[in-house]
């Protein structure tokens, strides 16, 4: 299946500041960026044709990929002044490098690929910002036996903060942590079929309008993931995955079990 990437937004809540020029798919977990990361896990799964959403720090991006270096990630060996890769990770992808505009939502993002997406009648679809460990074959197989005509990956609240119950004195009833609430919140994997462009107005959004359609008519699949599943929205959040690659704690990098085995 296809795959498109949201990675044009301006991301303000991770970069320095507004004159920080590194769109946030471009923000680095270990030695690669997070897009990477993504791409990565979508490959393990077969799924290695991608259409990239640019906007914002597209060139950063563009460049990434013009001048990869297999090396960074892969072992090799130098025979003869030659260098001679063990393994590879993009040589059998195939990358769409398409303008999508500054400042548009996801759903116009999306809107301007259709064309790209023709005869597709699955595709995938992420916000190149979010790492899971989630069985993608298995969430694909589900949604495709169910029927729907979308399916979202949905997960446990992340939040650390507190909902509170409060009367009408203002006296305070409960105290409740966001993530003991019996919620589940959008995971950005997502699982479409062609009936999505009929949902989605021009300038629209692919949550908001199509999926809220969807939903409205029983046509939406849930697929609830228990497991890892961590965004790189913030600065904390993406220095969190960074130390965690570090440390060998990689449960994102599910390639890497098959490497060992």
């Amino acid at each position: 299946m296809k795959v498109v990437l949201f990675c044009g937004g301006f991301g303000m809540r991770m970069r320095g500041g507004a004159d920080d020029p590194v769109p946030k798919p471009m923000q680095l977990v270990g030695p690669r960026p997070l897009i990477w990361h993504v791409m990565r896990y979508y490959a393990h799964f077969g799924h290695k044709d991608f259409i990239l959403c640019l906007g914002y720090g597209a060139a950063h991006i563009k460049n990434f990929f013009l001048t990869y270096q297999e090396s960074v990630s892969n072992d090799f060996v130098i025979r003869d002044g030659q260098v001679q890769l063990l393994a590879s990770d993009i040589s059998d992808w195939t990358i769409t490098f398409v303008d999508t505009g500054l400042d548009s939502a996801i759903g116009e993002r999306l809107r301007r690929v259709r064309h790209l997406l023709a005869g597709e009648q699955y595709f995938l679809a992420n916000y190149a910002d979010v790492l899971t460990d989630a069985p993608l074959d298995e969430m694909i197989s589900k949604c495709v036996a169910s029927g729907a005509a979308a399916s979202m990956m949905i997960v446990p609240p992340q939040s650390s903060f507190h909902c509170v119950d409060v009367n009408a004195a203002g006296e305070v009833e409960r105290i409740i942590p966001v993530a003991k609430l019996p919620l589940w919140e959008n995971g950005g994997y997502f699982v479409l079929t062609q009936e999505v462009f009929d949902l989605l107005p021009p300038g629209g959004d692919l949550v908001e309008d199509a999926c809220g359609r969807l939903a409205e008519q029983g046509r939406l699949l849930g697929y609830q993931h228990l497991g890892f599943w961590k965004p790189a929205d913030t600065f904390k959040e993406r220095h969190e995955l960074d130390a965690a690659y570090h440390s060998g704690m990689r449960p994102w990098m599910v390639w890497e079990r098959s490497d060992r085995c």
